[in-house]
């Protein structure tokens, strides 16, 4: 049975990560690019995971979005038509938490700007009902 509370807690989880994004976003001291961009992953992660929660779907234990995605076209092809968002920040999930490569402040605010559309895009695939009333 659909448990609308567990689905709040994605969404109300993906809010987290994306205002955790924006508030790192806007340090200008000591900027942190690599966080910037892996909350702008996680915030796209629960929400696809949210969504397949919402239809009664399981998933794997995974960050990659595009397997994620994969799950969702069978609810919503339409998705698919927004790939190019979810790739571009797919990588951000592990590649750039550990030494090794690096992204810059113009990597992370073109982050920003993919989870702003991905967002926007996601919070329509959801009854209204299951967001706490806030300010978008």
């Amino acid at each position: 049975m659909l448990n609308p509370d567990e689905i709040r807690e994605w969404i109300k989880k993906a809010e987290n990560d994306f205002d955790g994004a924006l508030y790192l976003s806007r340090r200008r001291k000591k900027p942190l690019p690599d966080l910037v961009c892996f909350h702008c992953q996680q915030s796209a992660e629960k929400y696809l995971k949210a969504f397949l929660i919402l239809n009664n779907s399981s998933f794997p234990k995974t960050h990659d979005l595009i397997v994620l995605l994969n799950l969702y076209k069978k609810y919503d092809p339409d998705l698919e038509l927004y790939l190019d968002l979810f790739e571009y920040i797919n990588p951000y999930s592990v590649q750039f938490r550990y030494p090794g490569d690096e992204v810059d402040i113009s990597e992370a605010k073109n982050a920003i700007k993919q989870i702003k559309k991905i967002r926007k895009i996601m919070r329509m695939k959801f009854p209204a009902y299951l967001f706490d009333i806030e300010a978008d």
